[in-house]
């Protein structure tokens, strides 16, 4: 488990963990050997923009015990603070690597969310991929499952009856990490995170974006491209004029300390 004295910086209202890839996915095994589990949120702009603005998320996302950052924005603020990220860590690949690394210890992982049929496509595929792996379970709630209390209670038991050892969590922001919140409570020895996309991602149901996008902080165009009804006003309207300020801030909390 990450300790208190884990590397952290300040990036909006949220702190965010100096990690790679590859050490996350050492920390959870590690957390699976001892019994404990934990929760991963994946903090993109528009995560970041939402917490900075409503304390209430600001203080849902501080109940994670790590929080890295997935989007390109977000390390650049962090660098600029003074905190050495090396590499961008998203969910869509944390899917990925962290099934890998559930193969290989004999662990379980269930997948939440995605279009009816995607989460079991995803679970076939990474089944397929990581041999050894095993799909405790996979299920798409219906839309607004959430504003019932007996409907969200439904789902967490139908997760937790499956006792997996990692949960994929794709339903957006706050709506996965506020399901985590009640997830954790019911399997504490669990990893959880949330994965927004990563879960149709996994299914193929559409693709990322070249590498060296996804490098030089352009994937946001790719998912663009993909869905613009839907992504248009989130990317155009709020997070990029907040991404410039973010950016403005951290230089400003750097500048300060010299």
């Amino acid at each position: 488990m990450p300790s208190a004295a884990s590397a952290r910086v300040r990036v909006g209202a949220i702190d965010v963990m100096v990690i790679t890839e590859t050490e996350l996915a050492e920390t959870v095994a590690a957390g699976w050997r001892a019994g404990q589990g934990g929760w991963i949120v994946t903090a993109n702009v528009d995560i970041v923009r939402a917490a900075t603005r409503d304390p209430e998320l600001a203080a849902l996302v501080a109940q994670a015990q790590v929080v890295v950052a997935d989007g390109m924005p977000v390390v650049w603020a962090g660098r600029l603070a003074g905190a050495a990220i090396r590499e961008r860590v998203t969910g869509a690949s944390l899917v990925f690597t962290l099934s890998e690394r559930a193969a290989a210890e004999g662990r379980s992982v269930f997948l939440l969310g995605g279009d009816e049929g995607v989460p079991e496509e995803a679970g076939r595929v990474l089944a397929e991929r990581y041999p050894g792996l095993r799909v405790a379970g996979a299920y798409s709630p219906p839309y607004g499952f959430d504003a019932d209390p007996q409907h969200l209670r439904e789902v967490a038991e139908r997760v937790s009856a499956t006792a997996p050892d990692l949960v994929l969590v794709g339903l957006g922001f706050p709506k996965q990490e506020r399901m985590i919140a009640t997830l954790r409570a019911r399997l504490p020895a669990a990893w959880h995170l949330g994965c927004g996309a990563g879960i149709p991602m996994a299914a193929g149901q559409f693709n990322r974006a070249p590498a060296l996008l996804q490098r030089t902080g352009g994937e946001w165009l790719h998912r663009l491209a993909l869905e613009p009804r839907r992504l248009a006003r989130r990317y155009l309207v709020h997070d990029m004029p907040f991404a410039l300020r973010l950016l403005v801030q951290s230089l400003r909390i750097r500048l300060r300390e010299r």
